[in-house]
């Protein structure tokens, strides 16, 4: 369970930080979602759910096998964070929050068609050292099984490389991040948000940090990168 916490703690977090998400303009209206692994299921947003709103008694509640058991009508993702928290937890075993949002500064730069392999370079060392590596799986409709096994062979080609990542980018839907707690998931997101908001002031003119600055990184904080 995430960071040892109980289910009604957990709730309370869920709905913390979807709150300040929303208040700061990560999401807006019902987009985006958060879900929370436990040891013995899951509990994720509701479908169609504002996240400035959320009510700790009615977020959906699963059990292992993904079976809803309790709450308002899971969200649609449920499927995809599954494959994520499976295929993560081979390199992060404590991996137990994924965080989807909208972000603006995010999806604007997936909607000119190229087709970039990573949304960011590694432009700044929070960047390298916070997020890491975030490869861009291309579009595909809102819960789309496709997306999902896209994600889960994404995390698995990552890790085995040893950069294990903690983010991937949905072409024009939006980041998925992940990490041991609501809170650091949401650290995760802020930190993706803010470097791909500079890329876009720079007119994507960014110059990323040369190799042996990275090397540091790696050397001094153990950068996954």
């Amino acid at each position: 369970m995430s960071a040892m916490r109980g289910e009604s703690q957990l709730r309370e977090a869920i709905c913390r930080v979807g709150a300040s998400l929303f208040a700061r303009g990560y999401v807006h209206a019902t987009a985006g979602n958060i879900s929370v692994r436990l040891d013995d299921g899951y509990l994720i947003t509701p479908t169609d759910a504002c996240l400035g709103t959320l009510d700790p008694a009615r977020l959906a509640r699963l059990d292992a096998q993904g079976t809803q058991t309790g709450g308002d009508p899971a969200s649609k993702t449920l499927a995809l964070h599954r494959r994520i928290y499976d295929a993560a937890r081979r390199f992060d075993a404590g991996t137990a929050c994924v965080i989807h949002t909208h972000s603006t500064h995010c999806v604007a730069l997936t909607l000119d068609g190229g087709d970039a392999h990573e949304l960011l370079p590694p432009i700044t060392p929070y960047f390298v050292m916070k997020v890491g590596h975030v490869p861009v799986i291309p579009y595909h409709r809102p819960g789309a099984p496709e997306a999902a096994e896209a994600v889960a062979q994404a995390v698995a080609h990552y890790g085995e490389r040893g950069t294990p990542i903690r983010a991937v980018m949905l072409s024009r839907l939006g980041p998925k991040v992940w990490h041991d707690t609501p809170e650091q998931a949401m650290a995760v997101l802020e930190e993706l948000e803010e470097s791909a908001r500079l890329h876009l002031l720079t007119g994507r003119a960014t110059t990323a940090l040369p190799d042996p600055a990275i090397d540091d990184l790696r050397r001094a904080f153990g950068a996954r990168w």
